[in-house]
């Protein structure tokens, strides 16, 4: 790799975020404040647990979403707030390539990646030490740049890292950024067995980055279910279900999603997407992450089959869409404990 600095400049800042330090510092300090404790989980697995105290011990995987912050920014709170950064000293973050094509995943050839807070240094030796396994390609910095499920949380990883470690970047852990492609179970497999080496490190904090359905015509996914009722497909010419209403079903299914992410099983995840088709943007970056916990499972003898098991602590959507031609965006939150 070539020794000169590059910077990944802060592409969506000013339109899918604020540009300004301040308001952004505001605002992110506002969403995270407005986490109360007990932290009540809402999975339908981990339903009625609660979390006395944050950010959670151990808690060093997250699940957030990466919308235009006016949409999905109080929601990643939840996540963030829960995130166990205290022994970092390094960062993962994984998210889905939206406009690029690739069937594995891809690595970033930039030194550094901006935020209006300030810069985050990346993880050579390990960006290096993935790259020569042979299952990544290189992004350009085009791509790179034209990328938001990454940028969207760089904020935020700056936020956090900055209350733990002071507001010197030159402190914080160095970040590690993989964008995952359309890729297969056997490729996220393999990808998981690569990750779990660092998963297993106590030292390593990782970040997924996922909104979860995408639902109306525009998006091509009208996917509906009445109780005792098979599932269809609604059309722009068809009546306005109510039992249940539109957003209903929608939360109906992202909830399944949600239930097999909580599950801890890698297949289970894969066939609830299968049987749903859910628009979850990030499945591939969550699938890699669910492969790599149950890889740390085989290979330590200390670890109990629901640890690593996602925990889900919010859940929101840009609207509640009552008729066929209205969309949205469901976002969710969540922490593991590893």
């Amino acid at each position: 790799m070539a020794g000169k600095e590059t910077v990944r400049k802060a592409s969506h800042a000013g339109s899918w975020y604020t540009s300004s330090k301040s308001q952004l510092n505001s605002q992110l300090d506002g969403w995270l404040a407005a986490v109360g404790t007990p932290l009540k989980c809402i999975g339908p697995r981990s339903e009625g647990q609660t979390v006395s105290e944050l950010p959670v011990a151990g808690a060093r995987m997250i699940i957030a979403p990466h919308a235009g912050y006016s949409y999905s920014g109080p929601a990643a709170a939840w996540a963030y707030k829960s995130w166990d950064v205290s022994k970092a000293k390094r960062v993962f973050l994984l998210g889905p390539s939206h406009h690029h094509y690739l069937s594995k995943a891809a690595l970033t050839r930039c030194t550094q990646y901006a935020t209006p807070l300030g810069n985050l240094k990346v993880d050579h030796a390990t960006t290096e030490e993935l790259a020569q396994s042979g299952h990544f390609e290189w992004m350009s910095q085009s791509v790179d740049e034209e990328e938001h499920s990454l940028e969207m949380h760089l904020p935020y990883i700056y936020k956090m890292l900055s209350k733990t470690f002071g507001d010197n970047p030159e402190a914080f852990p160095p970040l590690t950024p993989i964008m995952v492609g359309n890729t297969s179970m056997t490729t996220e497999v393999q990808l998981g067995r690569l990750l779990a080496h660092y998963l297993a490190d106590p030292s390593t904090a990782f970040v997924i980055s996922s909104d979860f359905a995408h639902w109306g015509l525009r998006f091509r996914y009208t996917w509906y279910r009445s109780p005792g009722s098979p599932s269809q497909n609604l059309k722009a010419s068809s009546p306005t279900p109510r039992n249940p209403p539109i957003h209903e079903s929608i939360k109906a299914v992202d909830f399944e999603c949600i239930g097999a992410c909580e599950s801890g099983n890698h297949m289970t995840w894969l066939e609830a997407l299968e049987e749903t088709s859910n628009t979850v943007c990030g499945r591939h970056p969550v699938g890699v992450m669910m492969a790599a916990v149950e890889e740390v499972r085989k290979s330590s003898n200390d670890l109990e089959q629901s640890a690593g098991g996602f925990n889900f602590v919010r859940y929101e959507r840009s609207g509640e869409v009552d008729k066929v031609s209205e969309s949205s965006v469901s976002y969710a939150s969540a922490f593991a404990v590893i």
